[in-house]
């Protein structure tokens, strides 16, 4: 199971005493049960967290990037070579709110490609508005997301799949399960032998619904992901 955190523009440098608690938790915890943790902070904070976790088994990510495989002149922008350079494993790609910011299906492709060129582990979101849920686009809406975010990618491998409705983040409510699992097996028949994960207001109080959903293979969790308690709360309640 999957279990990664996006820490969004929330952190600071204090935020890495926070996880002295949750590598405690980690150490104890993996010699009972296997899970992958990942942390995606702010750009600011992948070194120093790289090199705070380099004797656990807990990578770290970044939450997205520049299109441009090369250095170049584009102020202000941090492409996937420099990401990898100061520790990132992971990258996530394609969120909604860095698609609404204006990433098309197309920049998301571009993205993905040059992240895989740098060695990057894909965490690849997708997800549907309410509008396209209330008309029942939500598999068209999906397909299209997938066919061109992936387009001339063979060596799908490295792709992680978050599925993260856009209604459902930061709401506080989350699919049905019988919705939700029917998407995930959508989502599964596209990309055989890949994970695929559920991300969208996925907190301690509603994860012992969504493991319920047994084709999930993982979170991809905001908000509670910062909050170390939360955080193990929905680890401990995964299992339990």
């Amino acid at each position: 199971m999957y279990f990664i955190a996006n820490w969004k523009m929330f952190g600071v440098l204090n935020t890495l005493n926070t996880l002295h608690k949750f590598i405690k938790f980690f150490r104890k915890f993996k010699k009972k049960r296997f899970a992958k943790i990942i942390y995606c902070p702010p750009n600011t904070l992948i070194r120093p967290m790289s090199k705070k976790l380099k004797n656990i088994s807990i990578e770290v990510g970044a939450q997205n990037c520049h299109e441009n495989e090369n250095y170049g002149s584009f102020t202000g922008s941090v492409n996937s070579k420099m990401l990898k350079s100061v520790g990132a494993k992971y990258i996530i790609l394609g969120h909604s709110e860095n698609r609404q910011s204006g990433d098309t299906d197309k920049l998301i492709n571009m993205k993905i490609k040059s992240a895989l060129k740098a060695n990057l582990k894909i965490i690849f979101c997708i997800g549907e508005t309410i509008s396209e849920k209330r008309k029942k686009a939500t598999k068209r809406v999906l397909e299209k997301q997938i066919k061109l975010g992936l387009k001339s990618i063979k060596n799908k491998k490295q792709i992680l799949i978050a599925y993260e409705p856009v209604w459902s983040i930061g709401s506080g409510i989350i699919p049905k399960n019988k919705d939700l699992s029917e998407t995930v097996n959508f989502i599964k028949r596209k990309f055989k032998n890949n994970k695929v994960l559920y991300g969208g207001s996925v907190n301690s109080k509603n994860i012992d619904q969504l493991k319920l959903v047994k084709n999930i293979d993982g979170y991809l969790i905001g908000g509670a992901s910062q909050d170390t308690k939360k955080f193990i709360d929905i680890i401990k309640k995964t299992y339990n």
